[in-house]
């Protein structure tokens, strides 16, 4: 797979996490999810995902594992969770708790390992804690319910939904600080 890092790079040159907060909205085929990113504790994941949505990456893209109570994941091009956007990014493990809600990046065994595949917990999932990058939290009650809504659709064997769930489209939401 051809590396999409120019492409993400050019898409960040303009954010600056010191004078804006940014939040990323994925419109759903089950509702909006718009989760708030916690640059204190992840700012590379936190570029990474912003640079990914800029330019795009996301849409279109399935939701290719669902296991209820536990997590649903997403980002894979291929939609089978084998592929990513050509390069990784370096782990940032911290304290932040494995919560309903809570925004973290899939990888391989190898912990520098992430590119675009990200997972939110639908449940409080506590062996993840400190062994995955966690970098955001939906933002509000609306996302929550779209996430959890996702959480409870049929899948076959290997965890991917009967009918497939897409991002259809993400966009960045950027506000001053103030």
């Amino acid at each position: 797979m051809k590396s999409r890092r120019a492409e993400v790079d050019a898409a960040l040159e303009d954010v600056d996490f010191k004078t804006h907060t940014y939040q990323v909205e994925f419109e759903t085929t089950k509702g909006p999810i718009r989760v708030d990113l916690w640059p204190d504790v992840a700012p590379g994941h936190c570029r990474n995902l912003l640079g990914l949505t800029k330019i795009g990456f996301y849409d279109g893209i399935i939701a290719h594992r669902v296991i209820a109570g536990f997590v649903m994941q997403v980002g894979c091009p291929q939609g089978n969770g084998t592929g990513g956007p050509g390069y990784t990014i370096p782990a940032e493990f911290n304290e932040r708790l494995h919560e309903a809600g809570v925004l973290s990046m899939a990888r391989t065994s190898d912990p520098n390992s992430a590119g675009s595949q990200f997972f939110i917990c639908l449940d409080r999932v506590p062996h993840l804690d400190r062994q995955y990058t966690a970098f955001g939290k939906t933002a509000d009650a609306e996302s929550l319910k779209t996430v959890l809504a996702i959480g409870a659709v049929k899948t076959n064997s290997s965890d991917r939904p009967v009918e497939d769930v897409k991002i259809l489209k993400g966009r960045v939401i950027e506000s001053p600080k103030s």
